[in-house]
């Protein structure tokens, strides 16, 4: 799991490092055919040979990713003369078309933004995992999850009162508690029950904080989640994203909770991507040509983009960018344009225009790309 120290050092050192520097986004997932025998490794090493990188440098690097086990999804390495970081991840980046085998190897200044994408877009969420015999919290956070040891160590000590309980009598089987003894003793359990779920309460209050959690989940018996959920403060409440049933045994392996907890996470995100698309429907603007136009014009606060972007647009000499030949020649008379990615472009003009660049994947890109023609965004006004 990338650290904070790992973040600050992306954010600080990596980012502002002076060209040239290597950026290096590979598809290591080992679940995949072209990744047998680590057959990721042969084309880092062909897509390296064709740009003008220090023999050094380069023979460094790969001898270096030859040492690091594959079992994760995607590698970023950055390399220059006085760097070489490399950050195994769990989950898929924006901007980088790594289907197919495809490398994106580039050498000039740093390209750190599908990295910083992620670290900064992504939900970080918490996992409180009720049992009777040991409550535990995990965090969660680029599909890599991490307990926190004792998290609710001070709590683990709470019993319920040691109060005798009532003779107890049977009526037509039914069960029942004798008179004022049994209304005494329930409520002393309340007011232990009441007291316990808010300490714990208290407890999750102060670990989303810490930890910088921006949404977590209850895990455990149904009638317990949701117990606990009615003692939780309004911000904590505002922040739950679900209920998710128990394990089998309470001592489960963190990886095994992460499995069980990751569909609810993923269906969730879906879900507020789905709800976004909704939105510009009904009060946006989309296809690429609209939106360009819109965000070059700052017309646009928000611009939502499909995870993998391929399309093709022009940038003119006065720094205007346009979909085609037809809109150089409205737009950039006479000006001479050069064909670029729209993926190597759209990051930067959305910073310079005052727009938020989101990026949609899996159900929502295609909803995207299907209805919205590409592109989509939500004006100022």
């Amino acid at each position: 799991m990338l650290r904070k120290d790992d973040i600050r050092f992306v954010k600080e050192t990596i980012a502002p490092h002076a060209a040239p520097a290597l950026s290096l986004y590979v598809d290591v997932n080992p679940s995949k055919p072209e990744n047998n025998r680590r057959g990721w490794l042969v084309r880092v090493k062909d897509a390296l040979t064709d740009l003008p990188i220090p023999r050094e440098l380069r023979e460094g690097l790969i001898n270096k990713l030859a040492t690091v086990g594959p079992e994760t999804r995607t590698y970023v390495a950055f390399a220059a003369s006085d760097l070489m970081e490399i950050y195994k991840l769990q989950v898929d980046l924006p901007l980088v078309n790594l289907a197919r085998g495809r490398v994106d190897a580039r050498w000039g200044d740093p390209y750190v933004y599908p990295l910083l994408y992620v670290i900064d877009e992504f939900e970080r969420h918490g996992v409180v995992f009720i049992d009777q015999s040991k409550w535990r919290f995990f965090d969660v956070f680029l599909g890599e999850i991490e307990e926190i040891a004792n998290a609710f160590l001070d709590l683990s000590d709470e019993k319920p009162p040691e109060l005798p309980r009532p003779a107890q009598r049977f009526v037509q089987g039914v069960m029942l508690r004798g008179g004022a003894a049994g209304d005494r003793y329930r409520r002393h359990i309340e007011a232990w029950v009441q007291r316990f779920y808010k300490r714990i309460a208290h407890v999750l209050d102060h670990l989303v904080d810490t930890h910088r959690i921006d949404r977590f989940i209850l895990m455990g018996p149904q009638e317990e989640t949701h117990l606990f959920a009615q003692y939780l403060p309004l911000r904590l409440r505002h922040q739950l994203a679900g209920h998710i049933s128990s394990l089998p045994t309470p001592g489960v392996s963190a990886g095994e909770v992460l499995k069980k907890v990751a569909p609810a996470i993923e269906s969730s995100r879906q879900a507020q991507e789905l709800a976004l698309l909704q939105e510009v429907r009904d009060y946006g603007r989309w296809t690429v040509p609209t939106v360009l136009q819109a965000l070059q014009m700052g017309r646009l606060y928000l611009l939502v983009a499909p995870w993998r972007l391929d399309f093709v647009v022009w940038r003119c000499a006065n720094g205007l960018v346009v979909q085609d030949q037809q809109a150089i020649e409205a737009f950039c008379p006479g000006q001479e344009a050069k064909q670029l990615g729209l993926r190597d472009v759209l990051p930067d003009l959305a910073t310079t225009h005052g727009a938020r660049l989101q990026f949609v994947a899996r159900e929502a890109e295609a909803v995207l790309i299907r209805e919205f023609g590409g592109l989509a965004g939500l004006s100022r006004w």
